[in-house]
């Protein structure tokens, strides 16, 4: 969907200060959101949490840190799948006499959760394209979830990697299934995007699913 989560290309949001490798938490608080997360019983579907976060109000998005945007996806995830009512949540109490669920993430399996490698390779039909094809990224504006940058609709770019088949975001973030395609390395020249004062020898590359893709 279109919204001011898509910030890419875009002037006037102040500079990017990379940080020292290895600083996961600034606070004690962002690790147990973090937990939360990983914990929680609406896992497992990692395109319809990035939604819940680009529906946000524009002005909450922009103000929330990173952390604070995962601990607001989580309460509205359990709200919305009636985990919590809205007075629990309030409160930060469960109910008299709500009924106690097994964990879904018991203490003995985080190790394993966080360490077992997980996959969204898909088999899938042959590729559309080739490495060297010329594509054009379609001018798309979905109202739902997509992985299509703005900046680069209607961009021509070329084919410089195949991934194989990869969950389609966009219609697993709304529970269609996961409906794999292809997914692409596309590499756009800088000056195809941001015009002819861009530097002639930079070049942005983007993995772009066969759906986003005409052939130019």
């Amino acid at each position: 969907m279109n919204g001011v989560h898509d910030m890419g290309g875009m002037h006037g949001m102040g500079p990017i200060t990379p940080e020292p490798e290895g600083i996961a938490f600034h606070h004690a608080w962002e690790g147990r959101v973090h937990a939360l997360n990983l914990a929680s019983p609406t896992r497992g579907n990692i395109d319809a949490g990035r939604h819940k976060i680009e529906r946000m109000p524009p002005a909450d998005y922009l103000r929330m840190s990173y952390y604070e945007k995962w601990l607001a996806r989580v309460e509205q995830l359990l709200l919305e799948a009636g985990y919590i009512t809205a007075d629990e949540l309030a409160s930060g109490r469960a109910a008299p006499g709500a009924p106690k669920s097994t964990p879904f993430r018991p203490a003995a399996s985080v190790h394993a959760a966080l360490t077992s490698p997980y996959s969204y390779v898909r088999d899938v039909p042959p590729a559309a394209f080739a490495v060297g094809d010329r594509v054009r990224a379609r001018v798309m504006n979905p109202p739902g979830h997509t992985r299509l940058p703005r900046y680069v609709r209607g961009r021509v770019g070329v084919i410089d990697r195949l991934h194989g088949g990869h969950v389609f975001p966009d219609r697993h973030a709304h529970g269609h299934g996961e409906d794999p395609h292809h997914l692409y390395c596309v590499r756009f020249e800088a000056r195809e995007l941001w015009g002819p004062e861009a530097p002639a020898r930079d070049s942005v590359r983007l993995d772009l699913w066969e759906p986003y893709l005409e052939r130019a």
